[in-house]
């Protein structure tokens, strides 16, 4: 293990203004949201849509790096040139996602387990030469009636750990993503201390393993009512039960949190990000890892015709810059009318 070179990623991946574009998610998550915008969908659009964000022109003036998956960092761009190398020559750090898809955790009903331990060692090697510097692990935790249990919360803060610390043996930065579901009807107080709960887990295991808290990102979810609930919260306060929970948490040695958009819409995590970026200086870098927040307009917007490539492209930085302003609480609402 590098320290140095864990230490030196870490901040590169949090630079001020900067954040993490996140377009990992498996063939069949983005073939549904490629029928959502009624597009058929097909590993070749797949890999299109990726080459249309990984080649808008400047886009590393607000993204730091770009977490692929394994099928993504295997393929090459229509020009020959493989992916990893693609966001490299365009200025931003190439990483990947290596947890496998969350499953049901037996005797516990409602509740999932991330898989991906076994041979982690040796994917890392094969995903450091193919240029991989980062890494992310997501685990997901479900709110509902008598969930979650404390099993879950400790099976899940345990593997994010021993992820971890494989990520680091292999001088890859890991990103620890323990996301609170925002499914359910629970209030935003419940939500605040499960979330609370979970990250006070995490961090006791990333301890119990020896992870170099310099040399390791966070992403969280942000604190709010379940999506069904009646309950609603306005900005102002998501962002200060966010901060409060991270505040009595996360040690100030990890130099960057980067928000997951969960499923927030693109203005509405912008505009979490702002605000809390606006209430005074924090301990660690507050940033973006976001995916549909930051892709899923351009998506709209090309529907798979090339005749919407240069839109497509036009709104992606858009976005890109918008979280890049909310980084310093400089974003304003009526800056979603801006043409780019």
């Amino acid at each position: 293990m590098n320290k140095g070179v864990l230490e030196s990623t870490a901040e590169l991946l949090v630079s001020p203004g900067k954040g993490i574009l996140a377009t990992d998610a498996t063939e069949g998550t983005m073939d549904k949201r490629m029928q959502a915008v009624e597009v058929a969908p097909s590993p070749e659009l797949r890999r299109k849509f990726r080459e249309l964000l990984l080649t808008t022109k400047d886009a590393s003036e607000f993204i730091s790096g770009v977490i692929l998956n394994d099928e993504i960092i295997r393929q090459k761009t229509s020009g020959g040139i493989d992916f990893a190398k693609l966001v490299e020559n365009q200025g931003m750090i190439p990483g990947i996602k290596v947890d496998k898809k969350a499953n049901d955790m037996a005797n516990f009903p409602g509740e999932k387990i991330a898989e991906g331990l076994d041979g982690l060692r040796d994917r890392f090697i094969e995903y450091k030469n193919m240029g991989a510097r980062f890494a992310k692990w997501r685990a997901v935790i479900t709110i509902g009636e008598g969930i979650p249990t404390d099993v879950c919360i400790e099976s899940n803060a345990e593997s994010l750990a021993r992820y971890a610390a494989l990520a680091q043996e292999a001088d890859i930065v890991p990103i620890v993503e323990p996301e609170v579901l925002m499914e359910g009807n629970h209030g935003i107080g419940r939500c605040e201390e499960v979330t609370k709960k979970v990250l006070k887990s995490v961090f006791k295991k990333l301890t119990d393993h020896r992870i170099v808290l310099a040399g390791m990102l966070l992403k969280p979810n942000v604190v709010h009512p379940g999506k069904d609930s009646q309950e609603k919260a306005d900005n102002e306060v998501v962002a200060e039960k966010t901060l409060k929970v991270l505040h009595e948490t996360v040690p100030e040695e990890v130099p960057g949190i980067l928000f997951l958009s969960g499923g927030d819409s693109a203005p509405e995590m912008t505009q979490h990000l702002d605000l809390m970026n606006e209430k005074g200086s924090h301990p660690w870098e507050l940033a973006f890892s976001f995916e549909r927040a930051l892709e899923g307009p351009s998506l709209e917007i090309w529907k798979g015709n090339d005749a919407n490539w240069e839109a497509a492209q036009k709104e992606f930085y858009k976005r890109a810059r918008l979280n890049s302003l909310a980084r310093t609480g400089a974003y304003t609402k009526e800056m979603e009318a801006e043409n780019g």
